[in-house]
This record gives C-alpha cells, structure tokens and sequence, in this order.
C-alpha cells in the first residue's frame, strides 16, 4: 500500500493529503526488527575484563564451590576438579578454561513455529521474558492481585502476537495451583497451547523433568521428537550465592541434560547480601558463580546448549529492598553482557525489571535505561524484560503491549547509521537547495521513510489541540485498550485435537 501512495504523491504533488497517507500506511517493512547487534558500549576496558575473569578463576582455583552434591561431585572430579580443604571443590584454571572452550558458543531456540526460532550467541540481541510474578496487575480494575493459571494463558497469547518478544518464559505462578506438580505441568500445557515461540519453563524438582517432555513429545509429534527440535528450555539456578551449589537444582540440570532440554543456568546474585557491594567485587564473584555452572554442564556433557546467563541484581543498601530499575543495575547488566561476549559464550542477562507499580514516569525511566543498556552492551537473551513491575513481583498486560513498543525503539537504535554514498545525500541536497528548497516528498526523503524510520502505533505524537479533541488518551490507556482488544480476538489454537486429547488422557491434573 506505501508504494502505492508514494507513486501517487510523485505524480500529483499532493502536500498534506499524501504525508497524511503515507503516515497512516507506514513503512512496508521493519526497519527494527529483532535481531540487531549490540556491543557498542562497552563500560569495562581490556584490562578491567582480564580482571575480573582472572579474580573468578582465582576464587574458583582456591576456594572453589560448597555444597557439591555426591553425583555432582564424582563428574567434576572425573573431568578435573580437585578435592578442597572443608567439603569444597575447587576448579584448576585448565578445567574452567577448557570448558568455556568446549561449550556450545550458538545454538537454535527452536519455535514450534520453524519460523519463529532464533539463533543465540554472537553479536545479536534478542529481547524476552522471565520471572516468577505472584502479583497481576488486573486489566480491569487496575490493582495488584494475586496471579493465577488463567493469567498465565492469557500473558502467553498476549505475546503470542508481540513481534519483539522473540521467546516467552512464564512471567508468573498461578498462586491458584498449590500442588507443585500440577504448577509445573499446568504452566508447561499453557506454553503448548498458546505459542509457538520458543518457550522456556522451571521444573520444581527432578522428577517433573521426564513426564513433561512426554507432554512436549506429543507437541512434537511423538516419542523422542522433542530432543529432535526442542522448543522449550529450562530456567535453573544451580548456584546459590556466595559460592555453593543447591542440590535440588542441580539434580534437575541432570534431568534436563539426560532428556536434551537446554539450559538456562542462572545466577542472581544481590550487591551487598549475597555477593560484595563493589560492582568490580559482585561482577568478579558473579562471573566465577556462573562459570561453575558451565563447568558443571561440561562435566556431565560437554558442549550441552546452556546460555551463560550472569544475572547481577542489586538490592538497595538501606533497606533491602529490591532495585531493579537502578542505574547500578544498569551497568552491572552490561557489564555482564560485555564479559560473557568477550567469552565467547552465548550470554543471558535480565534488564526492564522496573520497581514502578503503576505505569508511570518511574516505570518508563527505568525500563527505557535499564533495557537500552543491556541491548547496546549486546546481551543476546535480554530476560525479564516485558511486562514486569513492582521488582519482579507483578506482571502487567499493559507493560507487555508498551514494552513491545519500547523495543523497537531499542532496535532501532541498535541498527545505528549505515553511511554510505547513497545515504550521504550528495544529490539529494543539491537538488532541494536548487530546486523546492526542502525535502517534504522528495523521493529520497519518501525511500527513507520506507527504510529507516519506525513509527509508534502507542506513542502519541500529535500536538496538544489534537490529542486533546481526541480524547487526550495517555500511553496506560492506549496500551490497555490494545491488551483487551487483542485478549478478545486472538484464541490461537495450537494444539491438534488428537494432541489435546492425548495430553489431557495423560495428565488428568490439566485445568
């Protein structure tokens, strides 16, 4: 349709009617999409990088992890670990560096969707979901409630049509569902039914691994199909801060391994509780924390698909309290991006996680700081970073719709400037100084448009007199009206018949 209106505009001349058009019709392709490379901020030097991965190996080397379970504990022994003073194993530098060189440095999260799959490690950047919200902030109503199995579904085919959300991870836990099996297979049922994105999930305990990839095989097609193309990968933190593993977590990262689910093994540890408040101190600490975790997944199989995800969190100092919309968590974030990437590991950090409640001026800083960020210093999976609030403990449909926005914009910047002889618009300014004396509707100008520019279907761009004689509506509104008007109309329906039938014969518990 652009092009169209474009070759309309070049014949008749047409002013306001045509940029009218144009504007509504928009550009006939992305010119953000997900994808984009990052690294070019970059807030630790050369010699900041090497020091800090040389204080993790130093801690790794002498102090080593606590709390190694017994099966744990016999692989790493076998693949190079040694036996500590005090019950600890410490990792010689040979073992951790030998893990970092076998470790798988891209994979594919698969969609069910071939189409919908992405490829993590390098350079790109892809924004995503995370968290465990207890609290919904309800559409309806606008107060916190407690979330519940039918948010859960909904949350998922909201994403569902979000383009920039490129994988989805349950943002909450249906608080309704008590029995921790039944949690675990009723979020894994609603990943199924409602997406085709990559998805990831949280096995509460081991024994939950196996009998729901029963269920993702039926998704896929039969027994054994998932391992083939596995569309779901596991959220565990097999570490807890400072230095020690937690045995039931690393008995479901075996599980996971022996049913070819990949990982996310994730470390989040807090500036000043779990880990020292120095930012050069938390990111050394960090780091070593999250290379036991490679080092673990190496000892059991080398090169299994695990994504280095060095989540720094900070809480504040004076209270405790959670800071997730902080500058320090800002640049801890990129940081740790910057150092998984020089790595060369495929790197998960957590950004967007806004201590705003409502959708507010705080909720907007904090998400557009924290996220834009993490993108430039090119996190590859940016977790966490739609739809939550109140520090990780609500989630919100209308934060998902606005941070879809948001993201765009991020890609966009991402993008930066492709300067070239074409773009430098030599002939281009000749020709307005000469001729009409502006660039309105020149066929530079209208290339541009189709090409460079995104155009915000939330943000409001008109001015006062007209925003106001059309309802004066702001961002909450516009983005809660486009969450119930999508909650309305997309049911997606992405499990067979046959497939729903067999996965409800099989798990009764299915609500």
């Amino acid at each position: 349709m652009a092009k169209s209106v474009i070759r309309r505009r070049g014949k008749s001349g047409s002013g306001r009617e045509g940029r009218l058009a144009l504007r509504a019709a928009g550009p006939s392709v992305n010119p953000c999409p997900p994808g984009q490379i990052g690294g070019a901020y970059r807030p630790l030097s050369e010699a900041d990088l090497q020091g800090i991965f040389d204080t993790a190996l130093r801690l790794l080397g002498s102090l080593g992890m606590g709390e190694v379970p017994a099966r744990l504990a016999d692989d790493l022994i076998r693949a190079g670990a040694q036996q500590g003073s005090a019950g600890r194993i410490t990792f010689p530098e040979a073992l951790v560096r030998g893990a970092i060189e076998g470790a798988a440095k891209t994979f594919t999260l698969h969609g069910r969707d071939p189409a919908r799959s992405i490829e993590v490690g390098g350079e790109r950047v892809y924004f995503g979901t995370g968290g465990a919200a207890v609290q919904t902030l309800d559409l309806d109503s606008g107060a916190y409630r407690p979330s519940t199995l039918s948010d859960l579904h909904d949350f998922t085919r909201l994403q569902d049509t979000l383009a920039n959300i490129s994988w989805f991870t349950r943002c909450c836990i249906a608080t309704d569902v008590p029995d921790i099996y039944d949690l675990d297979v009723n979020t894994a049922y609603a990943l199924l039914k409602n997406t085709t994105k990559p998805t990831a999930t949280a096995f509460t305990i081991a024994d939950h691994v196996a009998p729901i990839v029963r269920m993702f095989d039926i998704a896929a097609g039969g027994p054994g199909e998932f391992a083939k193309r596995p569309f779901v990968k596991a959220h565990i933190s097999p570490v807890i801060s400072p230095m020690r593993y937690g045995e039931d977590a690393v008995d479901v990262v075996f599980e996971c391994i022996k049913h070819g689910v990949p990982v996310s093994c994730i470390t989040a540890a807090q500036a000043g509780a779990t880990a020292p408040a120095t930012l050069a101190g938390f990111l050394a600490q960090s780091l070593a924390e999250t290379l036991a975790s490679l080092v673990m997944v190496h000892a059991i199989r080398p090169g299994f698909p695990m994504v280095f995800s060095n989540w720094p969190l900070v809480i504040d100092l004076r209270t405790g309290a959670f800071a997730g919309g902080s500058g320090e968590t800002a640049v801890l974030n990129a940081a740790s991006a910057q150092l998984s990437n020089w790595l060369g590991l495929p790197s998960g950090v957590a950004a967007s996680m806004t201590d705003a409640k409502a959708i507010d001026a705080q909720y907007g800083m904090e998400k557009g700081m924290t996220s834009l960020a993490a993108a430039l210093a090119g996190g590859n999976l940016i977790y966490e970073s739609s739809g939550m609030t109140a520090s990780l403990l609500g989630a919100s449909f209308e934060g998902f719709v606005l941070d879809d926005e948001m993201h765009s914009n991020t890609y966009r910047a991402l993008r930066g400037i492709e300067v070239s002889e074409a773009n430098l618009a030599f002939d281009a300014i000749c020709e307005a100084v000469l001729g009409e004396g502006h660039f309105l509707g020149g066929a530079h100008t209208l290339a541009a448009m189709e090409r460079d520019y995104f155009y915000p279907s939330l943000a409001n761009r008109d001015e006062p007199r007209t925003w106001q004689m059309g309802g004066a509506e702001d961002a909450w509104g516009a983005a809660k009206r486009r969450a119930q008007e999508i909650l309305a109309t997309h049911t997606p329906a992405y499990l067979t018949e046959a497939q729903e039938a067999q996965i409800r014969a099989e798990f009764p518990n299915i609500r």
